[in-house]
């Protein structure tokens, strides 16, 4: 290995080595999006082949709860790790990990969303894919002794060809990784990415076909006189994201918090059957459901449905369809909080049509009014992805690929910037960001920022500092004070709780005086920092601490003791070392 990495140093200029590998990690990417598409669709095909479109079929209620239940046993004794939530998990390593995933990403994910999704998990397989995309990446990245920006790019590439293999939409990849990802846009990035996206997108055109995985030709033509219901459509979606991410958050934090293993997985399992059971176009991805939907098929909502008659009563149907978005993400929240592997992007994409296709047919009950419902379907997803995901590039030219051009790119813009507009005024974070915004773990585009939270201020704690006694006499601290460095010393009492600190300037006019050695003890020098930093703060705040305090040196704490002391000074050390690496070109 150290002969190979030797030989392209001399032989290869970094530069197109970099483009070599991009074009590497696109064709694995995209072989992995087709293969688990491959997958998911075959096995979705053997277990609803043959059922009978206008009856109720009671074996929904037990296929979700097997893919659960197998979902678990491969995590549990295969994996050993949790692998949910890929795109989290993809940010959380870019920021904190030094853009390293575990080698078992490069499969795992696959495994368990195909088990997951395959036997009805009502959740999507682009964020699984996009988490072994980027393990890819970054597996190679890290196997060719990559330093954390080319590792990142890589990384990025991989989660860009992902993407763009499950769409066929390399310019969605692209945007994908720079607005989600939050990868910097510049020539050394961007070529790559295309590369990757390209190349990706090529593959699965190649292995695939030319169709989508709901490719559709635009009929009905953009309408100026639309253009108020358009940015209605917006709102709505933004307020149907605002509920799509709450929703689910609560729900798969209710559902997981149980802790008997076999209660959660089975009741899990069974209200996520009879979610499926009532409103069949919950089971899986949806896909299928929005490609009937955009060829006019409205009525494959109810399909397979008990409720199959509504189809001739217009209120009732659309009370129906209604329901269906909103539980969207309640069946989401129920596969990932029992166990299953799934991600939001489909469910985002489901909720989006469905709900579009609900709004314009309100609207066309109004007399003299009328819309395109599969204008709003396809517009709505847009609307939805910028809300959920704070994503509106992506969603915008999703939508414009998969529909072959641009002739709804006015509304698609409207609608995915009134959404997106809407829910960052009640959510400044994405379904994908807000746990680590919490945790001050979130990289973003500002550079400052993004420094701050790559950096991990506890490796720069100093734990070689003279510690006294609260009972120690002057004596006794002038011996300590003739052994250190520092004019800093931590007072701990017997259990390594810190009391205070001794400052040099506080006893430098009494530390020669031999006749107090014996009368003044630590316990009337020693004084509070002015702030204590605790193991729990993010780096934000151990600034503001130092920034409120004015002080150059405070105290670190684990649960009241003691473990060492923080410098101003090392701080900026190392926030200017970090600038270099993710800066240099």
């Amino acid at each position: 290995m150290g002969r190979l990495i030797l030989w392209r140093t001399r032989h290869i200029p970094p530069r197109q080595f970099l483009l070599l590998l991009s074009l590497v990690i696109g064709i694995l990417s995209g072989l992995a999006a087709v293969i688990l598409k491959n997958i998911i669709h075959l096995t979705e095909h053997w277990l609803t082949h043959g059922l009978h479109l206008e009856q109720s079929n009671y074996v929904y209620f037990i296929y979700p709860a097997i893919g659960i239940f197998l979902t678990w046993l491969f995590v549990r004794f295969v994996v050993h790790d949790n692998i949910s939530h890929g795109v989290t998990r993809v940010l959380y390593a870019i920021s904190k990990r030094g853009s390293i995933l575990k080698s078992h990403n490069n499969y795992s994910s696959m495994v368990a969303s195909a088990l997951t999704i395959g036997f009805g998990g009502s959740v999507g397989s682009e964020a699984p894919i996009v988490l072994t995309g980027a393990s890819l990446g970054s597996s190679l990245g890290r196997w060719l002794h990559l330093n954390y920006k080319h590792r990142t790019l890589l990384l990025g590439c991989g989660a860009a060809g992902a993407i763009a293999g499950i769409f066929k939409a390399p310019m969605t990849g692209v945007i994908f990784t720079l607005e989600i990802l939050m990868l910097d846009l510049t020539l050394s990035s961007i070529v790559p990415l295309l590369i990757s996206s390209v190349t990706a997108a090529v593959v699965a055109y190649f292995l695939m076909g030319q169709g989508a995985i709901f490719s559709f030709h635009i009929t009905d033509p953009f309408l100026l006189k639309d253009i108020p219901f358009y940015i209605l459509l917006g709102v709505f979606a933004g307020l149907v994201s605002l509920y799509f991410t709450r929703m689910s958050m609560k729900v798969e934090s209710v559902v997981s918090a149980i802790d008997h293993v076999w209660v959660r997985l089975l009741a899990g399992g069974l209200a996520l059957g009879l979610f499926i059971f009532v409103f069949p176009p919950l089971f899986g991805e949806g896909y299928t459901t929005i490609r009937s939907l955009l060829n006019g098929n409205v009525y494959a909502l109810v399909a397979n449905s008990p409720f199959y008659f509504l189809k001739d009563y217009t209120g009732w149907f659309l009370l129906y369809v209604g329901l269906i978005f909103m539980l969207k993400v309640i069946a989401m929240a129920v596969t990932n909080g029992a166990g299953g592997v799934g991600g939001v992007f489909a469910p985002a994409l489901f909720t989006g049509g469905i709900s579009g296709f609900f709004l314009a047919r309100m609207i066309n009950l109004i007399p003299g009014l009328h819309v395109s419902d599969v204008n709003f379907s396809l517009v709505g997803m847009a609307g939805l992805m910028a809300g959920v995901m704070h994503a509106p590039l992506t969603g915008i030219f999703l939508i414009a690929e998969i529909t072959g051009g641009y002739a709804l790119l006015v509304p698609l813009i409207l609608a995915a910037t009134a959404s997106y507009l809407t829910i960052v005024y009640f959510e400044p974070y994405s379904i994908y960001t807000k746990r680590l915004a919490k945790r001050g773990e979130l990289i973003t585009h500002d550079k400052d920022h993004a420094v701050l939270t790559l950096m991990d201020w506890r490796r720069e704690i100093e734990k070689d500092l003279l510690t006294v006694k609260p009972d120690d006499t002057l004596g006794d601290l002038v011996k300590i004070i003739s052994r250190s460095r520092r004019n800093i010393f931590p007072v701990l009492d017997d259990n390594g709780v810190m009391l205070g600190v001794v400052m040099l300037d506080n006893v430098r006019e009494i530390m020669f005086n031999r006749n107090l050695y014996d009368k003044v003890t630590v316990r009337d020098l020693m004084v509070s920092p002015p702030r204590y930093i605790y193991m729990t703060d993010t780096m934000a705040t151990v600034l503001r601490k130092f920034n409120e305090s004015g002080a150059w040196n405070l105290p670190v704490i684990d649960r009241d003791k003691y473990v060492g002391i923080l410098s101003k000074s090392r701080i900026f050390a190392a926030y200017r070392k970090v600038l270099v690496q993710v800066s240099e070109e």
